[in-house]
């Protein structure tokens, strides 16, 4: 199929097209934080698995995966909002404790859903979650390794279960 040609001479038209255009327009760019975020959300991995005695997954990527997207959303939002979820409204979740890293599940139940923090197997550990919770119902019981370490906030279990069975996200 032949280019148009431009109006002002007989060479064909180099612009795109008015569909091109705005199907250009409609795909964002990649997200991609700054280096010194995602060295900072590393730091912050590593510290927290010593705390709650927790590994990083061990599956290749997976790591590299949300640390890079906890730091988009510590670049864009100002806060490590999980980037393992889907939020109607990011803006609104911000002004929420519950899903920024480490999350509420996993400051009550050591709990991860984005596979960040596991088990040496790569596993979740499932064992202080709730019987009906998404978690063990898909895991199974997943014993803690260093029960002694981690769950700082294991007594807001309750009001944990309240929020999540009253708020959408």
């Amino acid at each position: 199929m032949a280019q148009p040609k431009s109006p002002e001479s007989n060479k064909p038209d180099d612009r795109p097209s008015r569909i091109a255009r705005e199907v250009e327009s409609a795909i964002e760019p990649p997200q991609i934080p700054r280096q010194a975020t995602v060295d900072r959300m590393r730091k912050f991995v590593a510290s927290y698995c010593g705390k709650s005695g927790t590994a990083t997954h061990p599956g290749e990527g997976v790591t590299d995966a949300v640390v890079m997207g906890l730091a988009y959303h510590k670049d864009t939002l100002g806060k490590p909002l999980c980037p393992c979820r889907f939020y109607p409204d990011k803006e609104e979740e911000k002004k929420h404790r519950t899903w920024m890293c480490a999350c509420d599940d996993m400051q009550i139940y050591k709990y991860c859903h984005c596979l960040l923090f596991t088990n040496a197997e790569g596993l979740p550990i499932t064992e202080h979650l709730p019987d009906d919770h998404e978690g063990r119902k898909i895991y199974g019981l997943v014993a803690d390794p260093t029960p002694d370490k981690g769950r700082h906030l294991r007594d807001k279990a309750e009001e944990r279960e309240k929020e999540r069975r009253n708020r959408p996200s």
